[in-house]
């Protein structure tokens, strides 16, 4: 019966299995005990994320990215890993760069907003290194909550009559209650979610400032998921006001304290984007013989975040952007971002 009440398809390829009860599965398994989760960003990632898992990552564009964590994995060398393409920008940019992903759900790749473009992202998709299945950022934020209520797909009103539904993975299905046209989203499980955030106890209670995107559900819907913080705050605190916790405790199986963990993207009301570093990283991801020097210097050749942090200006430049940000929360920043 099923079935017949799909009309019609993307040809997309799903990357991760919709199917709730074996979701459920891996979960009934996951520790609910309230522990210390408390490590390094090493760990987590050499614990929490394996070669060829599908990865989610938190934040918005430039806002709130784990950058930290995703360096990490360069480091280490991971590899053959999927990503869900969520408003990414620089965050995918840095895995592009590393070769450490081979397939995407894209809605938003490739571009860092005003930026320009990131020629090491592009050239993923001209040298057809990486399969794609497109999306709407609506529709990959709706396949998160899917999953995060423990469904098998969700019903929307997106992508008709445009090419991002035909080379999507959702599929044209009749309303039982009015017969009208919708959208079959299906839900999108992470393997394993990175979250950075402002605020979290040891045992993985998280508290973020300022818009969530879908970082909520992403949580809720990703098997393991692993938490920078740029506060550790005692458990007391989470108590006083559980209200402001975004990400629960039992979600959650690393916290890792990294202060400045989103540079040099924006982190809301701590401090603003390194446009210069930025635009460094464009200008050396535009050729090959000029990105691998880079990655050598920044990532490759330095032991964790902190000396890259150190590399790019150390405390001299981290309070300059902490100052940008209290002048943006005043009115326009004079770089127009």
């Amino acid at each position: 019966m099923s079935e017949l009440l799909v009309s019609d398809a993307g040809t997309g390829r799903l990357f991760t299995d919709p199917d709730p009860d074996k979701a459920r599965e891996y979960f009934r398994s996951k520790s609910r005990v309230m522990k210390s989760k408390l490590m390094d960003v090493k760990q987590a990632v050499s614990l929490f994320i394996k070669d060829g898992d599908y990865v989610a990552v938190g934040g918005f564009g430039t806002n709130r990215i784990p950058t930290a964590a995703l360096h990490e994995i360069l480091r280490q060398g991971k590899k053959d890993l999927g990503l869900s393409g969520h408003t990414a920008t620089h965050d995918f940019q840095i895995l592009a760069a590393g070769g450490a992903i081979n397939r995407v759900d894209v809605a938003y790749v490739v571009g860092l907003e005003a930026r320009g473009l990131s020629k090491a992202a592009r050239r993923l998709f001209e040298e057809a290194k990486i399969e794609v299945c497109e999306w709407t950022n609506a529709a990959l934020a709706w396949r998160y909550r899917a999953a995060a209520m423990g469904i098998p797909f969700i019903p929307a009103r997106v992508m008709f009559g445009t090419d991002t539904f035909r080379y999507s993975g959702a599929k044209q299905i009749k309303c039982p209650f009015t017969s009208k046209k919708l959208l079959a989203l299906p839900a999108l499980y992470p393997d394993v979610a990175i979250i950075h955030v402002h605020r979290a106890d040891a045992y993985g209670n998280a508290q973020i400032d300022g818009i969530t995107v879908s970082d909520f559900d992403v949580a809720r819907a990703a098997k393991r998921v692993i938490i920078t913080a740029e506060r550790l705050i005692p458990h007391e605190e989470i108590r006083k006001d559980p209200s402001r916790t975004i990400i629960p405790y039992y979600c959650v199986d690393a916290v890792c304290h990294v202060p400045y963990g989103s540079y040099p993207g924006n982190m809301p009301y701590e401090y603003f984007s390194d446009e210069e570093h930025l635009r460094e990283w464009l200008a050396s991801d535009a050729d090959v013989t000029t990105l691998q020097p880079f990655l050598q210097k920044y990532i490759y050749g330095t032991k964790d975040f902190s000396e890259y942090l150190e590399l790019c200006g150390g405390e001299e430049r981290l309070l300059q952007l902490r100052d940008l940000e209290l002048l943006h929360k005043a009115g326009p920043h004079p770089s127009g971002m």
